[in-house]
């Protein structure tokens, strides 16, 4: 790449350093009116109120402040918003000025002769790379070496589940999300954290729904956050804003004004209205949702259907929703999951509601390649398009875009009492809760280079690293109570209403009473993985949604009896919070 330059958000480049001094080994693989942001003015008084991260007009309350506001002020410059993607000088450079924590806990050179092996992400060119750029001023300071294992999201699983399996972890440091937890800290695989660690990270600040039981096993900790996963909606501010659709769907008899969806039925509804016409922006075909039709993603595909099931099957009265707690049961394959798929189905099979090419699309296709490159007016996904939007190269709907928590569902299944309820219901799916930075055993036995492998963690999970992390395109999305200081981000050069919308729609997914927050329990990406399987091949088979979601649910038993069915009920009452 040449002096000046920018990378795409899908492809940043890796440093010289990194080429030169690592052994790399790659893995398998405007604004519109929208009802006057009425989810953000509701929910805020009716959720993030009372949460211990309640909002203010200017962000946190005093106490939650941070005390370097020059420097959080400095690094969101870097590159700044609106100057285009950033690069790996970038990367760099925030690590470099983040590097105050390691020296007050770190001499200089300690680390020198120590060799740390780092299994992670290399999603959209993001995730291990960023982290390189991070961790050069580190490794600089240290002394120490790493070695990298880059995984694609699709081989991610099944490489972590064979060395756990094998009992061949082949790294000292881990990326990884809580719903891995069981496999992993359950198994006794991971280093428990030292104190000066929590201290350094300030892990209080995280907001409430990642602190323990997440991130812990067995009264340890384990786990630095770097994510607070969770999926809203994201959705084209101009198709609402359009008159001549608006004046179209009032044409065509549909109820109600032309406006962001707030239930699955209205994203159904809308999505069969807009096949024919035109994208406000484009001039090409429209679209309503992007859903990933592709659901082989390495069991991640599988929560792009969580998003439209949990509306219909997460009751308000339980927090089950994948199996029944009192026998491990699956609850796939009852109406409320059912009638998701069954959506899906409508949508596939009503013509050019979705794009030609659908079948084809995984969730990046749908979030990079498609929704932030002008098609479709809708797609549920994690943070990372918030923060593309605006900061990206390759995004051209920035300026149209607003967010929402997922839509809800104008009923729910109520499978305590097999029978559905006409109630509305809302119920944001917390999708992976989040990636974390994890040390494994394989330090354990070693102080120095134990304390250094922690201290590269603490670096990435670091309170001032991790603003920037989230307000630029890097994997993640916000997870501490700092991180919502509207005051920070419109100061970096956020649109100030982009920002709460897109700020809003985060925290009062956290926050619903009713968040569908899944299980930590052993195996539950083989689950995931063998759903996604049996999706994709049902849905181009042209079976019916309950065949589907009847497959799935014998192939969830068969995984349930080989984990064995007495352990996994244990740990899976335990992570709801249910006592015997």
């Amino acid at each position: 790449m040449l002096p000046g330059t920018r990378a795409a958000a899908g492809g940043g480049p890796v440093a010289s350093w990194v080429q030169e001094e690592e052994t790399v080994r790659f893995g398998l693989k405007g604004r519109a009116t929208r009802g006057e942001t009425r989810h953000r003015r509701a929910l805020q008084g009716a959720v993030a109120i009372g949460a211990a991260t309640a909002l203010v007009v200017g962000g946190l309350p005093a106490a939650a402040q941070d005390s370097s506001a020059e420097l959080r002020a400095e690094l969101l410059k870097i590159p700044g918003v609106g100057a285009g993607s950033p690069t790996d000088a970038d990367w760099q450079r925030v690590g470099e000025l983040t590097l105050g924590p390691t020296r007050a806990n770190v001499a200089e050179g300690e680390c020198a002769g120590v060799n740390l092996t780092f299994l992670g992400l290399n999603n959209q060119g993001l995730h291990n790379f960023l982290f390189r750029g991070f961790l050069r001023a580190w490794v600089d300071y240290t002394g120490a070496n790493i070695e990298w294992i880059d995984l694609a999201q699709a081989d991610y699983n099944g490489r972590l589940q064979q060395a756990i399996a094998t009992g061949t972890v082949d790294f000292d440091i881990l990326a990884m999300g809580s719903p891995f937890e069981g496999d992993t800290a359950g198994r006794g695989l991971l280093d428990p954290m030292p104190d000066w660690v929590k201290e350094q990270i300030d892990i209080d600040d995280y907001v409430d729904y990642l602190k323990p039981p997440v991130g812990t096993w067995g009264g340890e900790t384990y786990r630095i956050s770097i994510d607070g996963d969770t999926h809203t909606l994201a959705y084209r501010t101009d198709y609402y804003a359009d008159a001549a659709l608006a004046e179209a769907w009032t044409a065509e008899g549909h109820a109600g004004e032309w406006a962001p969806p707030t239930t699955w039925e209205q994203v159904n509804e809308q999505s069969k209205f807009l096949a024919g016409k035109k994208d406000p922006l484009t001039g090409l075909d429209a679209h309503g949702v992007v859903d990933p039709l592709n659901y082989l993603w390495g069991g991640f595909g599988l929560y792009f259907l969580t998003d439209r099931a949990v509306a219909y099957a997460k009751h308000p009265d339980s927090p089950a929703f994948l199996f029944d707690p009192a026998d491990m049961r699956p609850l796939i394959n009852t109406p409320g999951w059912v009638q998701a798929i069954q959506d899906v189905i409508d949508l596939k099979d009503t013509p050019g509601a979705y794009p030609a090419d659908q079948l084809s699309k995984d969730p990046n296709g749908t979030g990079f390649d498609q929704f932030l490159a002008g098609t479709g007016a809708a797609v549920m996904w994690w943070g990372d398009v918030g923060s593309n939007a605006r900061t990206s190269d390759t995004s051209v709907v920035g300026p149209v875009v607003g967010f929402d928590i997922n839509p809800g569902a104008d009923r729910v299944y109520n499978w305590m009492t097999e029978a559905w309820e006409e109630t509305p219901n809302r119920a944001p799916s917390n999708a992976y809760i989040g990636w974390g930075i994890y040390v494994t055993n394989q330090v354990s036995g070693d102080e120095l280079k134990r304390k250094c492998a922690w201290s590269a963690a603490a670096h990435l999970g670091g309170k001032d690293l991790s603003l920037w992390t989230v307000a630029y395109p890097s994997g993640y999305q916000p997870y501490r109570n700092s991180h919502f200081n509207y005051d920070e981000w419109e100061a970096a050069g956020y649109d100030r209403e982009f920002i709460e919308d897109y700020l809003s729609s985060n925290l009062d997914s956290y926050n619903h009473p009713n968040a569908a927050n899944e299980p930590r329990i052993p195996g539950i990406f083989q689950y995931y993985s063998r759903a996604e399987d049996i999706l994709v091949n049902g849905l181009g088979s042209g079976a019916t949604a309950q065949e589907i979601a009847d497959e799935i649910a014998a192939a969830w038993e068969e995984t349930t009896d080989q984990i064995g069915r007495e352990s996994q009920l244990e740990l899976y009452r335990a992570s709801l919070g249910l006592s015997d």
